[in-house]
């Protein structure tokens, strides 16, 4: 297993250019599943070679369920220093799945509330207006999926930007953007290099919901202004763990609404930043995967030669 197993707890690293770059120059809707791709298949790269390593630790531990002859020193040999970074391992394992959990659980508790509100009411429009004075606006997937808006925001819109604020979510649920940030979420607390991508991920699904917007109502300046006008209104409100109007860096938000479409590129050109970054994080992600793959072969021989038949 050697070196190749600690590889992709830190091959994350190739990602981090190409998350700024690609929010940048790359069309919104390829940018988000690009990033989101590549933070999930390198998440679950690091996390199944920490699976190995606590193999390793646990192997050693007094009262560990696991076969003794797994603990001989042949498989120990398997993973360097494995004393030390066996028993890390373990924590490390623990820490990651109970961050996952929280999240997990976080968003279920978020999807429940919001559905048991809706249902107390009996409109079933796609558009359910709550009667709030705290202006906010998110889509509710779920069955079925819902836009949840509150009179305070509507308050401070005009009919424009009203219609600019519901194809916007109505993107939202179309482009099933809960389910990238979701993974990508999972995908940073799984590794905490992969961090910058939620951001990142978390700005280009705002950007393609946008763009959409923008494209459905024909008006890219009267989203602009809601995009703004909702930002100011709901600067203090907090955030559902849900794709939500006023979410993301908003003056790059409205800039990029007041510039052209951009190009809907497959992948960036080659020799520019943005297509080195491409292809440094492309290598990282594919190196990640066959040392993982690598380590787990690696461990599976030495676990079946050490076990007795």
């Amino acid at each position: 297993m050697g070196v190749f197993v600690f590889l992709p707890l830190v091959l994350p690293l190739t990602a981090l250019p190409i998350a700024r770059l690609a929010e940048r120059h790359l069309h919104p809707r390829r940018a988000a599943r690009l990033l989101t791709a590549v933070a999930v298949i390198l998440a679950s790269c690091s996390t199944l070679c920490l699976g190995l390593l606590v193999v390793v630790g646990t192997a050693q531990l007094p009262g560990n369920p696991l076969p003794d002859s797994w603990s001989d020193p042949e498989v120990r040999e398997a993973v360097p220093h494995d004393q030390f970074v066996g028993k890390a391992a373990i924590v490390a394992l623990l820490l990651v799945a109970a961050a996952c959990a929280y999240a997990a659980a976080r968003q279920h508790r978020f999807h429940a509330l919001a559905h048991r509100t809706l249902d107390a009411s009996p409109d079933r429009s796609e558009v359910a207006v709550l009667r709030d004075t705290s202006p906010y606006a998110y889509a509710l997937p779920g069955t079925p999926s819902r836009i949840v808006v509150s009179t305070g925001m509507l308050a401070c819109l005009d009919p424009a930007e009203r219609e600019a604020l519901l194809a916007h979510e109505r993107a939202h649920l179309a482009g099933r953007h809960h389910r990238l940030l979701f993974a990508v979420r999972l995908a940073g607390c799984a590794n905490p290099l992969l961090r910058p991508l939620m951001s990142a991920v978390t700005y280009s699904t705002e950007r393609w919901a946008d763009e959409e917007a923008a494209r459905v109502t024909g008006d890219r300046r009267a989203t602009a202004r809601a995009v703004g006008k909702a930002a100011l209104v709901s600067r203090r409100a907090s955030a559902p763990p849900l794709p939500a109007f006023a979410a993301g860096p908003v003056p790059r938000r409205v800039a990029a609404l007041l510039g052209p479409v951009p190009p809907d590129r497959r992948w960036p050109p080659a020799l520019t930043p943005t297509g080195v970054a491409a292809y440094v994080a492309a290598a990282g992600t594919a190196l990640s995967a066959l040392s993982a793959l690598n380590a787990a072969i690696a461990l599976f021989l030495a676990l079946k030669a050490a076990t007795p038949l």
